[in-house]
């Protein structure tokens, strides 16, 4: 049990680790490369580490240097057989779904297997194109739980599909089996949602192309090694954005954090509340910047539609934002928290009522009251990296009693230097 105690204020500068989503992706692509991919600042956690080792298992053969990571590319099609035909993916949905995508075109039969949340994440999103591309991909009841059987066809056929929510890794997983598969696939999106596949697609000398909400590649492709330079993770930075502007008489600086427009929602819903942030040396080539965060009274704001896919990740610690803002804050359009690690709505709503905010919960988001003083607590992260993190966060702001946090470790999935990263900025480092 971690117990976090309330911050008069927090001073410093933080480099944050690597961009998840973009590390996941990075090694994928990587790995159905010809030749070799050097990778920059490859995020080092618990998620990512399970895409490292499936492909490993697959036969490919990736070297850890002191500063890099190398990937030894198969090419396409050229995959192995992992022992038992059997991958254990953890927690790492975002894995699970987009490898499912990868081996949708390989000669082989695989099972992927995920610990007791991943299990009950519904895999039938991907299941369903997959499907009509000629793959068999089959999981558990209806919404096809893990376990996930990928039973791969190397002559796939395209398809034009429109998706029923906006989801990136359903489009990611799409576009890597569309990668191998003979003539043109569409893909078109309710609204656009973060674009690494695609840019990343590009990086690596791939075709694809792009027209507002439609996604259109033709295949096979042959991609090349590439070097990539992974920045930092805005949704690891949503959380110490947030501390900053909460806690009082906070400056903090967070370096090169990745700014692609499509994930930086959470720097316009901190605008528009009234905080005080401050884009920094940015580099508009590679997307990233330094951010600039200061303590800041904030305003409750409505936050939905196409403005949703841009922060999905960073709701959690929005609503956490919310509870000290004046007014009231409506987060709607936003089911697709339901299906997280955990039902981050429900776990958001409970965490924050337990310390004594006023949150409705809706079937699509929530409805907060604030601002309300927040008093000790104790809490679970319940297997989910982002309530954890949500939960030490609060914990700086507890204006009496005192706040525990069980199984901690969750946060270990993609911020493993979370904590020392917290003790340096109370220290004013």
């Amino acid at each position: 049990m971690q117990l976090i105690t309330k911050s008069q204020t927090l001073q410093g500068t933080i480099t944050l680790p690597g961009d998840k989503s973009i590390s996941h992706r990075a090694l994928i692509l990587g790995a159905i490369a010809q030749g070799d991919t050097e990778i920059l600042g490859l995020l080092d956690s618990e998620d990512v580490a399970r895409t490292q080792t499936a492909f490993c298992q697959l036969g490919v053969t990736i070297i850890e240097e002191s500063d890099k990571v190398i990937v030894q590319g198969r090419g396409s099609k050229q995959l192995k057989a992992a022992l038992n035909h059997q991958l254990d993916m953890g927690n790492a949905g975002t894995a699970m779904r987009l490898i499912a995508g990868v081996l949708a075109a390989q000669p082989l039969t695989v099972s992927m297997v995920g610990d007791s949340s991943l299990s009950r994440r519904p895999m039938d999103r991907i299941c369903l194109p997959l499907n009509r591309m000629g793959a068999q991909v089959t999981g558990q009841k209806d919404k096809a739980y893990p376990p996930l059987r990928v039973k791969g066809q190397p002559n796939l056929r395209p398809i034009t599909y429109e998706m029923p929510i906006a989801s990136a890794q359903v489009k990611s997983a799409i576009l890597l089996a569309a990668l191998q598969t003979k003539g043109e696939t569409t893909i078109i999106e309710p609204v656009p949602t973060r674009n690494h596949t695609e840019q990343m697609i590009t990086l690596f000398g791939g075709d694809i192309k792009t027209d507002g909400h439609t996604i259109t590649i033709r295949g096979p492709q042959t991609l090349r090694g590439t070097q990539i330079r992974v920045p930092g993770d805005i949704s690891s930075a949503a959380f110490w954005l947030a501390a900053g502007l909460l806690v009082p008489d906070s400056e903090i600086c967070l370096k090169q954090v990745g700014i692609n427009p499509t994930r930086t929602g959470i720097l316009d819903v901190i605008r528009q509340m009234g905080g005080d942030i401050e884009l920094k040396n940015q580099d508009k080539q590679q997307e990233m910047a330094d951010i600039l965060v200061r303590s800041s009274s904030l305003k409750g704001i409505t936050i939905q539609g196409s403005l949703i896919p841009r922060l999905i990740d960073e709701l959690p610690i929005i609503a956490l934002m919310a509870t000290q803002a004046e007014g009231q804050t409506l987060i709607k359009d936003a089911q697709e928290l339901r299906v997280k690690e955990t039902d981050r709505i429900q776990v958001v709503a409970d965490l924050l009522k337990a310390m004594g905010a006023q949150v409705t919960p809706r079937p699509d988001g929530m409805i907060i009251h604030g601002p309300t003083p927040l008093h000790g607590f104790k809490a679970d992260a319940k297997g989910d990296h982002r309530i954890g993190m949500v939960a030490a966060i609060a914990a700086l702001l507890v204006t009496k009693g005192t706040a525990f946090l069980e199984n901690a470790q969750a946060i270990q999935t993609s911020y493993p230097q979370f904590f020392h990263d917290l003790e340096r900025l109370q220290q004013h480092g």
